[in-house]
């Protein structure tokens, strides 16, 4: 029995030798980094979470209405624009600001300023500034 403990122990100790030794020949690995569903990972930002244009093409987050908007300046839009604006803002998902920004942005439509603030706002918070 105390021979088949000290064989036991010897095995253990050989593989955590050699666990150390693969380790320290082998080089570090990048940390791993956790993606989002949505996010292909084949770029360094993710693109769904910038505020950049990459395309032409903007995506309607059942916001068709808002394109009447276009080339407006935010101080002059109407109570029913804004309030126009703020329904759609307020019925997404947080994820789903970011995207929806680019989209207006492409579509050269700007927000009224508090509302811009809090849709900036949500990217920071979802991005972890």
């Amino acid at each position: 029995m105390l021979i088949l403990l000290i064989i036991l122990a010897a095995t253990a100790a050989l593989v955590l030798l050699a666990r150390w030794m693969y380790r320290r020949t082998t080089p570090d690995a990048p940390p791993a980094v956790e993606v989002d569903s949505g996010c292909c990972g084949a770029h360094a930002v993710c693109e769904k979470e910038t505020l950049l244009n990459t395309s032409n093409k903007p995506v309607y987050y059942d916001d068709e209405e808002l394109d009447v908007l276009a080339g407006i300046a935010p101080g002059d839009y109407t109570d029913a624009q804004t309030a126009m604006l703020a329904d759609v803002f307020y019925t997404l998902k947080e994820k789903d600001v970011a995207g929806w920004l680019r989209s207006l942005q492409i579509r050269r439509i700007e927000l009224p300023e508090e509302l811009r603030d809090e849709a900036l706002l949500i990217v920071r918070e979802r991005r972890g500034l």
